[in-house]
């Protein structure tokens, strides 16, 4: 009786060894409805012949990340958009916020990754969804959060490849130049034009597509990684700042945080930058009002009665672009609700006259300065 008992028990559970593994291969097709509308917040200056920057405010939700196509439906229905109010040329500079990749890392997942209450629930269906994986990538994790360090470099490479096709094509296709926002990968590097990962650190990083879908240069590594991602990815140096050209010009970007160092600026000024692009990311729904907590870790001083929207206007792109000889900038936030993260920012363009802000409003917004 005990021996049939045992059998038993080994015939259930390699019944249910044999359904979770099917379970994580099983991958349902899934279709959805997502706001493809966008408005043009405003378009500052006229058409000279020297190209504009075209900042996309895009309104993104973790449905919008099921598949990289899901993604590329939206954000080429915001170019089509901008290409019938005539503001796509052959020296455009479109630039795409902080992040907007990173969430590629959710793509091809299973519906309770997307219907999960929160973040920290989405990362645990993710993580039942691929144990072998997981557990390799694990081994190789780095930093202080790692189970957020082995999701990223567990999906990696499928990241870096749907990251380069989404956002390559989409310059391709429409004739521009894209400042692709940023994605975290591990030690990433382009070799013969492909974006490739490597076995070391996380890095948040922005990849700048030419018009014929390659990219322009080095992946650009941020050098002070936000509160709310340092502790799973690695800061670079300000000596890997670089400054790619574009049909518009010496372009220099600056991934949200990097954008409030003047060591920043002065690494990019000494490549004659022309143009400089901050892709940004603000969590928090309502954070733009709210008392700002305080610089970045190395900056010195603190202003708690600022609130954040003051301190991205006195300390970020629009105090520190009249230093530089940048002739003009933009920086672009991610707007959207991401599981439970919320966000917030109001993009903005720059130049020497003045700073302009796109106003509150629902939805994705374009900004477009005219060179």
């Amino acid at each position: 009786m005990l021996t049939l008992l045992r059998r038993g028990l080994y015939l259930l559970l390699i019944a249910l060894l044999l359904a979770y593994a099917a379970w994580t291969q099983w991958r349902p097709t899934s279709y959805f409805l997502s706001d493809l509308r966008s408005s043009l917040a405003f378009s500052q200056g006229s058409d000279s012949g020297h190209g504009n920057l075209l900042g996309i405010q895009p309104d993104l939700h973790a449905a919008d990340y099921r598949s990289a196509l899901h993604l590329h439906r939206k954000l080429a229905a915001y170019l089509e958009k901008a290409r019938s109010e005539g503001l796509l040329n052959a020296k455009t500079v479109v630039i795409l916020p902080e992040h907007i990749g990173t969430w590629l890392v959710a793509a091809g997942e299973k519906r309770e990754a997307f219907a999960a209450r929160d973040l920290a629930e989405a990362r645990i269906w993710l993580g039942l969804s691929h144990p072998l994986p997981l557990l390799h990538a694990a081994l190789l994790s780095e930093g202080k959060a790692p189970l957020s360090d082995a999701l990223l470099r567990m999906k990696a490479e499928q990241m870096a490849d749907d990251y380069q096709s989404l956002f390559g094509g989409l310059a391709e296709t429409y004739g521009v130049t894209i400042v692709a926002g940023s994605i975290v990968l591990p030690e990433p590097s382009v070799v013969d034009g492909v974006l490739q990962i490597g076995d070391g650190p996380l890095y948040n990083v922005s990849l700048v597509f030419g018009s014929d879908g390659l990219p322009l240069g080095q992946p650009q590594r941020k050098v002070l990684p936000h509160r709310d991602e340092d502790s799973f990815t690695a800061g670079a140096t300000d000596q890997e700042l670089h400054v790619v050209t574009t049909p518009a010009g010496r372009l220099g970007v600056l991934i949200g945080t990097d954008s409030w160092r003047p060591e920043s600026y002065a690494a990019l000024a000494k490549q004659q930058v022309e143009l400089l692009a901050v892709p940004a990311f603000l969590p928090g729904n309502g954070q733009w009002h709210s008392v700002w907590p305080g610089t970045p870790s190395d900056l010195r001083s603190r202003a708690s009665q600022l609130v954040e929207s003051e301190a991205w206007l006195l300390h970020s792109l629009p105090a520190r672009l009249e230093k530089t000889q940048a002739r003009a900038g933009m920086l672009v936030f991610l707007r959207g609700q991401l599981w439970s993260l919320g966000s917030d920012g109001h993009s903005m363009a720059v130049t020497h006259s003045g700073t302009q802000l796109t106003e509150e409003a629902a939805g994705a917004r374009l900004l477009n300065l005219w060179l």
